[in-house]
């Protein structure tokens, strides 16, 4: 039997049998979905009283040390969400296919590399400021970022991090992982919804601006 067919027969067998390899029952997971969940509303919330009050630039003592804060504080934030996934995916049952099929295996390496690659390019392609909000700063690009990855996602830095969570499941044989991925995009999807607006009105204004001061 080709591994193609065993990991189809491994993933129906996984469908009809999937109450067997999730626990939701366990506090460090739902701990885990709760960090999830808790980072793109915090950094959502604290971006939006930033642009109407500026109140992490009056305490950092401008603009782009205040957005140099924010960025700390949601980078860290990432790196305690992401420990406390990995802690929690050690306490959840292992489907022993994903770590004995070679497929699986290479699709974990694949997802977490190609992952990673999108959440760094994009970092290096936008910057600090560009990355953690620093458009809800006054601190506005002067183009659209067209380049790499941008040219391929529009979302990389979401999409990414998503691939990475899914690499992480699939490598450690935790289908609990499978779903937390699912949980993740529908998080990172509901951000977007409140971001991706927002942000284009921000720059829609500059260019108002703009044209006002052209006439």
């Amino acid at each position: 039997m080709s591994y193609i067919t065993a990991s189809i027969d491994d993933l129906k067998y996984l469908y009809s049998n999937g109450s067997k390899f999730v626990d939701f029952s366990k506090p460090d997971i739902v701990f885990a979905i709760q960090s999830i969940a808790f980072n793109p509303i915090f950094w959502n919330i604290v971006a939006r009283l930033e642009y109407k009050t500026h109140f992490l630039t009056k305490v950092a003592g401008g603009a782009r040390n205040g957005c140099y804060l924010l960025a700390l504080t949601i980078f860290s934030l990432g790196i305690f969400r992401d420990h406390v996934y990995f802690n929690a995916l050690q306490n959840q049952p292992t489907y022993e296919p994903f770590l004995t099929n070679p497929v699986f295996q290479a699709i974990a390496i694949a997802s977490f590399g190609f992952g990673n690659i999108l959440v760094l390019t994009s970092m290096y392609a936008l910057g600090v400021t560009g990355t953690y909000l620093g458009d809800y700063f006054g601190i506005l690009m002067d183009d659209r970022v067209t380049g790499f990855p941008f040219n391929i996602n529009d979302n990389p830095m979401y999409n990414g991090s998503t691939l990475c969570f899914l690499g992480t499941a699939l490598w450690y044989g935790k289908p609990t992982g499978l779903v937390v991925t699912f949980i993740v995009h529908g998080f990172y999807k509901l951000a977007l919804f409140f971001e991706e607006p927002f942000t284009a009105k921000i720059y829609a204004k500059r260019e108002e601006a703009r044209s006002k001061k052209q006439e």
